[in-house]
């Protein structure tokens, strides 16, 4: 499953790079969304992915008896996601007031 996961994030940080080279304000916004979720599904992946048991130590013992998922990084990204969400909402909005503002959408040379 690792494999798998590791080319859906290449993917998705390639689509974010290009997306984000563009001279288009969206299509920058949304370069830097699929970035977000790229860094999440690769910090998620980090913490190992298996259904073994829950991420639990029994009473008296020292260490799990069996493999189990870090709850780490699902906590890192659970919290990233909710600030992901934020910084989508603030950039679109800002957008928006740019675009109404200036009356262009294009990323102007300077």
């Amino acid at each position: 499953m690792e494999p798998l996961l590791a080319i859906v994030v290449g993917v998705l940080f390639s689509t974010a790079i290009y997306l984000m080279m563009q001279r288009n304000l969206i299509r920058i916004v949304i370069g830097v969304i699929i970035l977000s979720n790229a860094v999440n599904l690769l910090i998620f992946t980090l913490g190992r992915l298996t259904r073994a048991s829950a991420p639990l130590i029994p009473y008296g013992q020292n260490v799990p008896l069996e493999d189990i998922a870090n709850p780490l990084p699902q906590a890192l990204v659970l919290t990233a996601i909710v600030i992901g969400f934020g910084l989508f909402a603030f950039a679109l909005v800002l957008t928006y007031r740019t675009y109404k503002e200036i009356g262009t959408k294009p990323v102007k040379e300077g």
